[in-house]
């Protein structure tokens, strides 16, 4: 590792090699520490061969000593998910991939720069993180199921009773029917989410974009009764290759927020725009803003930036969640600017690969 300069006197040498043995115990130190951790680490060089790497490493990825050393790592791993990631440039982690070593585990992966020109790959085992969110989504699912059937019965008691043959108890029959109706559709919108997430890929059809914008529009007038102005700007030409109730849930979804957030007189714009590498769905409304610090958090299931605002609007806290879910499905991206006080735009932005010329083709 080191070595003494040839006129080092011998008070010197000593002081040199007892320095020498602490920095080599400390190196195996780091290493066994290394060695132990339940994450696998792969030390690479600015090419991506191997170095050096962990036991965790040999499990997870299928690493073996001595022969891995050396290697490429990409072509190691040629028949993974890893191998494209590492083509491309692993520029961002890659999240839930199964494990080359163990293809029933699942992993996240991240490169880290280390040292000279040197890389780190760590891998962390999150099966069990995985098994858990399946257990949720079943729970999700299953109690989902369970309700719809008595929160119909419910309501229909409730629609047979006339409140005028009650007139002391209207009030409370009003609110019990208002109530059962948004459990109803909180339930409706829990089975589509759950759907959604278990759901990995679509059956493409042209969904016409004329006509469900008109659609989405009219559902807007309806729910807004004259309190807003309602504009549509199409100036995209051009349909969607994609899932047409899907789509129409999260465009209307995004439409439907505007309406419940904008105070009365407000504006709500809705736009298809093409875009330098797609086109864009977008709405703007001059509602009441969010802060920054909500936006991060604004497509997670029941996120409410004001709970009495949301609760007194009617929604069920799950449409931006699902409307992210439907983009995933069409790898397309949601997009949210908002200022407080001044409104806010929603945008989807679709690639150039799920756009359609209007009317019949089937080309893009």
């Amino acid at each position: 590792m080191m070595t003494a300069p040839a006129s080092a006197s011998p008070l010197q040498h000593d002081r040199f090699m007892t320095r020498s043995r602490r920095i080599a115990s400390s190196l195996r130190d780091l290493r066994n520490a290394a060695s132990q951790l339940p994450d696998a680490v792969v030390l690479l060089d600015q090419n991506q061969h191997v170095r050096w790497f962990n036991h965790a490493a040999e499990n997870l990825l299928g690493l073996s000593r001595p022969k891995d050393r050396g290697v490429l790592l990409q072509q190691r791993l040629a028949t993974s998910d890893l191998s494209d990631w590492l083509r491309d440039g692993t520029l961002e982690p890659l999240n839930d991939v199964s494990a080359p070593g163990h293809p029933e585990s699942h992993l996240n992966v991240s490169m880290l720069p280390f040292g000279r020109r040197q890389q780190l790959l760590l891998a962390r085992d999150i099966s069990h993180l995985t098994r858990l969110e399946q257990v949720r989504r079943d729970f999700v699912a299953n109690v989902s199921h369970e309700l719809r059937t008595p929160l119909t019965v419910i309501h229909g008691y409730l629609e047979l009773i006339d409140p005028e043959d009650v007139p002391e108890l209207a009030s409370v029959l009003n609110e019990m029917r208002v109530q059962s109706k948004r459990m109803g559709q909180i339930v409706e919108d829990l089975l589509a989410l759950s759907r959604l997430e278990t759901q990995h890929q679509i059956m493409d059809e042209r969904v016409q974009m004329a006509p469900l914008l008109a659609t989405v529009r009219k559902e807007a007038e309806a729910l807004s009764q004259g309190r807003h102005q309602i504009t549509l700007e199409s100036s995209a030409e051009a349909d969607l290759l994609g899932s047409p109730k899907d789509l129409h849930s999260a465009l209307s979804n995004l439409v439907s927020n505007a309406v419940r957030y904008t105070p009365t007189g407000g504006n709500i714009a809705i736009r298809w725009q093409r875009t330098p590498d797609g086109a864009a769905y977008s709405v703007s409304d001059t509602g009441f803003g969010i802060s920054a610090t909500h936006l991060a958090r604004l497509t997670e299931r029941f996120y409410r930036v004001s709970s009495s605002r949301s609760r007194d609007s009617g929604g069920t806290g799950l449409g931006l969640s699902i409307v992210k879910h439907v983009m995933n499905l069409h790898q397309a991206q949601l997009r949210i600017e908002s200022t407080p006080g001044a409104g806010s735009t929603f945008t989807c932005h679709f690639n150039q690969a799920r756009l359609l010329p209007p009317g019949g083709g089937d080309e893009g």
